[in-house]
């Protein structure tokens, strides 16, 4: 499959959708309870803070809440909520629930993800965000900066890595019918966890709705080398679709063997989002992004980043 640039952006500045992330918001309460057994008033409460921080879109993160896993009347319920509020959803991103390498739960994992589409598409989202990152291991857990430590590594067979080109193929093709568009999130020791790897992955795939979600904010924030953000960028703008954008602090001195990392603000990490969202819609990339952030208020610090893109896109 190949992509061709082309200067085509579909939106300007002032309505571009710039969607906040609800990673800031756990799923399980202090009391033990869970997000997706609340009220719609609780909802609503949460969703006040996503609109006080000036957001118009927003993305149920199902680290939050899984909408594609709400019984019809609560999904109309939490809809309800959504267009009370003046919300809309573009997407709907998925963690952690890979449908391939998980060996206790990847069937369950790819009927759900079929279930999310089915779910974008009945709320009206565009695009879906899916991972091949697993869960977190025990001394992830522990960490302040869960990147600090390794993960769950996609396996170095081919056997394998057919199976996730299979998969996520069977799930493009679904998207497809509904019009929606299926953006692989970068993440490092996965199939998709490299420049060069990404685009390889969605090439194999070979379905025009398959893109890749420009994510590098999570391989710029590791602690060991990783190749230059420009030179990814250049590599992977023209499979770019849906996009969650982060950005990091990083200091290099690789004769000391030193590689640190911490969050920060779009405008103030390493990678130039000017340069690199620039690039992204001269190649034609023209899908909704969505705002991250770790540590700190991050709900605030990604209505910074909105305000930030702003600046940035085209009149």
């Amino acid at each position: 499959m190949t992509q061709e640039c082309c200067n085509t952006p579909r939106w300007n500045r002032e309505n571009w959708p710039i969607a906040a992330a609800m990673i800031n918001f756990p799923g399980v309460l202090p009391d033990g309870s869970l997000v997706q057994e609340q009220s719609v008033d609780q909802w609503a409460e949460t969703l006040q803070q996503v609109v006080d921080a000036g957001f118009t879109e927003l993305d149920p993160t199902d680290s939050w809440l899984r909408v594609a896993d709400l019984s019809p009347s609560r999904l109309r319920e939490f809809q309800y909520v959504v267009k009370t509020l003046g919300l809309t959803i573009p997407a709907i991103s998925t963690t952690r629930r890979s449908s391939v390498i998980d060996p206790d739960h990847a069937d369950e994992y790819l009927a759900y993800n079929h279930r999310v589409i089915e779910t974008a598409a009945a709320i009206g989202a565009k695009a879906v965000s899916f991972g091949l990152f697993g869960q977190f291991t025990e001394e992830q857990k522990k960490r302040l900066w869960f990147w600090t430590a390794d993960g769950v590594k996609n396996p170095d067979d081919a056997a394998t890595y057919q199976k996730a080109v299979t998969r996520i193929r069977e799930l493009g093709k679904h998207a497809a019918e509904y019009g929606i568009e299926v953006s692989l999130e970068m993440y490092e020791d996965t199939y998709i966890g490299t420049a060069d790897g990404a685009v390889r992955f969605v090439n194999d795939v070979d379905v025009p709705s398959v893109g890749i979600n420009a994510d590098i904010g999570n391989l710029v924030r590791l602690h060991k080398p990783v190749e230059h953000w420009s030179a990814m960028i250049d590599k992977i703008v023209p499979y770019a679709k849906y996009w969650h954008v982060k950005n990091y602090m990083r200091i290099e001195d690789p004769d000391q063997g030193i590689y640190l990392s911490y969050p920060t603000s779009l405008a103030l990490g390493i990678i130039n989002y000017r340069i690199a969202v620039q690039k992204a819609i001269a190649c034609g990339f023209k899908s909704a992004f969505l705002c991250e952030h770790y540590g700190g208020d991050g709900l605030t610090v990604c209505g910074m980043n909105r305000e930030y893109l702003r600046t940035i896109l085209p009149r």
